[in-house]
C-alpha cells in the first residue's frame, strides 16, 4: 500500500474506531464496571473478532477480483454509496447514552474476552461496513496477503488503543458523550460521507 493511501486508511480507521459502536460501548461499560486492566480481555476478544471479519471480507473480495477486475470498480461504487448512507445515519443519530450498573458482579477474564469477541463477530453492520470499506484501498496489482496484514494490523491496533482509552477514562467519556454526543456523531458521520464520496473517484 502506498504511504499516502495508508495515511488516508489510518485516518478512516481512527474515525471508525471513535464512532459509536458495540465494541467501543462495551469497552466503555466494562471499564466503568471492572477497571481498564481487566477490560483488556474485552479488547483482545474484539481484536480477534475484527481480524476474522476483515479476513472474511478481504479474501472474499479477492476471489471476486480474480474473476474480473470489473468487480473491484463495482464494489468501490456500491461501497462508496453505502458509506455515504451510513455517514448520514450516524449524522442523524441521537447522542449515545450509556447506563452503567455499579453493582456488577465479579466476572472472569475469559467471560470478558468472549463478550468482546461476540460483539465484533455478531454485529452484521461490521461485515457490511468492511465489505464496503476495504475495496476502496485494495490494489489488485499487489499481493492480497500482505495487504491483509497491513490493513488488519492498522485497524486492530487503532481500535485497541481507542477502546483502552475509553476503558481507562470511562466515567469522563460517559459525561462527555452525554454533553456533546450529537456534535460528535456529526463529525464521525461527516468522515464516512467524505470517504464514501471521494474514494471511488480514484478509480476514474
Amino acid at each position: 500500500m502506498q504511504f499516502e493511501l495508508w495515511l488516508v486508511y489510518f485516518v478512516a480507521c481512527v474515525g471508525l474506531s471513535l464512532s459509536p459502536g458495540p465494541n467501543g460501548l462495551l469497552a466503555l461499560t466494562h471499564g466503568a464496571l471492572h477497571g481498564s486492566r481487566k477490560t483488556l480481555f474485552t479488547i483482545w476478544g474484539g481484536a480477534v473478532g475484527f481480524t476474522l471479519v476483515i479476513a472474511l471480507c478481504m479474501f472474499g473480495i479477492g476471489a471476486l477480483i480474480k474473476s474480473s477486475l470489473i468487480w473491484l470498480t463495482i464494489l468501490k461504487w456500491v461501497g462508496g454509496l453505502y458509506l455515504v448512507w451510513l455517514g448520514i445515519q450516524v449524522w442523524r443519530s441521537p447522542p449515545v447514552m450509556t447506563a452503567v450498573d455499579t453493582e456488577a458482579c465479579t466476572v472472569s477474564g475469559w467471560w470478558l474476552l468472549r463478550q468482546g469477541l461476540l460483539a465484533s463477530l455478531t454485529n452484521p453492520k461490521g461485515l457490511l461496513f468492511f465489505s464496503a470499506f476495504l475495496p476502496q484501498f485494495l490494489d489488485p496489482n499487489r499481493g492480497l496477503a500482505i495487504q491483509f496484514v497491513v490493513m488488519a494490523a492498522t485497524f486492530v491496533a487503532t481500535e485497541c488503543v481507542v477502546e483502552y482509552i475509553l476503558a481507562s477514562s470511562a466515567n469522563q467519556f460517559r459525561r462527555w458523550l452525554k454533553n456533546v454526543g450529537r456534535a460528535f456523531n456529526r463529525v464521525c458521520g461527516g468522515v464516512f460521507v467524505a470517504i464514501g464520496a471521494a474514494l471511488p473517484l480514484r478509480s476514474l
